[in-house]
């Protein structure tokens, strides 16, 4: 598996650009700060080397592409008018949880402060503007927005030392614990979760949160409840879809769907000892079906065999081709599973995490 991945990354690399810049797939002429992005935290996941002078060059040409407010632009995507407005689910903010976590896989931090924050380092302002998110039929969206401000919260909080930032967070995790929060199901929002696709919707949002509570050491409300629904969204592929992502064959999942039960399952395992051998066997069977996404070009896809375009063409990966984005999540599920089953052929590999908030850290001692 890793030596096709490492012949992917290497295909994907535009070494006469300068140090990372990369193409998103064959298909893709050129080169994304997305792009570079993925291709960090999937190497530093697999435990690829960087030498000094590639970590320094990457390091700047990540930063390079700080606005003044603090967010990150990959002018390829956001020049061209992808996500117009720059939407709070998506655009900048969601770029730049990817850059910060880049970033700290090369070793380096974002430069700049992220004024951008300001209208959530208020608690009071924060709790109003939470109140306010669609907890109904939009609660996927709503769970990428959260996670969005609340990462960046937890960086500022612990990089740029803001103690607004961390009051901020204390009291959204305080929040989220409390309101929304359904005790029979330990997941979030006004949906009907007996529907196996309201249920994976549910899910996909709560994975968003989990990781915040999990990365500040916070219990997570409702651990079993949540344990049971998780598990729930299992389909007879192994994979965790339900046709979210693709109506026309449910069962066969996405990168998305799979990462956002897999990463739950085996966040909450360390944590309890409430139904160990399901999420076991529930890992076991993923594994499997994660693997099978893997192309012959060494890459994994979003779908298979589908095509897949990540809001923009020069995001794109054809069917049964590799994509920078599928791969890099493809990997972090698969290191999950490694790191939460070390007796799994998975966890014989060499897996590392990095400290930061987002997605790829594994535990956080504080």
């Amino acid at each position: 598996m890793l030596q096709g991945l490492r012949a992917f990354m290497a295909a994907r690399r535009c070494p006469g650009a300068g140090e990372g810049r990369y193409t998103y797939s064959a298909s893709c002429r050129q080169p994304t700060l997305y792009s570079s992005c993925y291709a960090a935290m999937a190497r530093h996941l697999v435990n690829d080397a960087f030498s000094a002078q590639e970590r320094t060059a990457w390091i700047a040409y990540l930063n390079s592409h700080q606005d003044d407010d603090g967010l990150y632009r990959d002018p390829v995507i956001f020049d061209q008018g992808w996500y117009a407005g720059d939407p709070l689910w998506c655009g900048r903010p969601h770029l730049t949880c990817h850059a910060i976590t880049a970033l700290a896989c090369l070793g380096g931090v974002a430069e700049k402060p992220f004024r951008w924050l300001d209208p959530w380092r208020d608690p009071d302002a924060l709790l109003r503007w939470l109140a306010s998110r669609d907890w109904g039929e939009r609660i996927a969206w709503t769970g990428n927005e959260i996670m969005h401000v609340g990462v960046l919260l937890q960086y500022a909080r612990d990089v740029h030392h803001d103690a607004r930032a961390g009051a901020a967070v204390a009291a959204l995790l305080e929040w989220l614990s409390a309101h929304h929060v359904n005790a029979t199901t330990g997941v979030w929002g006004d949906v009907d979760v007996h529907d196996p696709l309201w249920r994976s919707h549910a899910v996909q949002a709560a994975y968003h949160w989990w990781p915040l509570f999990c990365y500040d050491g916070v219990p997570l409300p409702y651990l079993e409840r949540a344990i049971d629904t998780v598990l729930a969204t299992q389909n007879p592929r192994g994979g965790f879809g339900w046709g979210v992502h693709n109506a026309d064959d449910p069962f066969t999942s996405s990168a998305c769907e799979d990462m956002d039960s897999i990463d739950p399952l085996c966040r909450m395992m360390q944590r309890t000892e409430y139904r160990r051998a399901d999420i076991a066997m529930a890992l076991s069977d993923a594994a499997d079906w994660v693997l099978s996404n893997q192309m012959p070009d060494g890459g994994f896809v979003f779908i298979r065999n589908a095509p897949f375009e990540y809001g923009h063409p020069a995001l794109r990966g054809e069917a049964g081709q590799g994509a920078l984005f599928p791969t890099w999540f493809r990997l972090l599920s698969l290191a999950l599973i490694g790191t939460a089953l070390p007796e799994h052929p998975l966890g014989q590999l060499p897996w590392q995490f990095v400290g930061c908030p987002g997605m790829q850290f594994w535990f956080v001692e504080r």
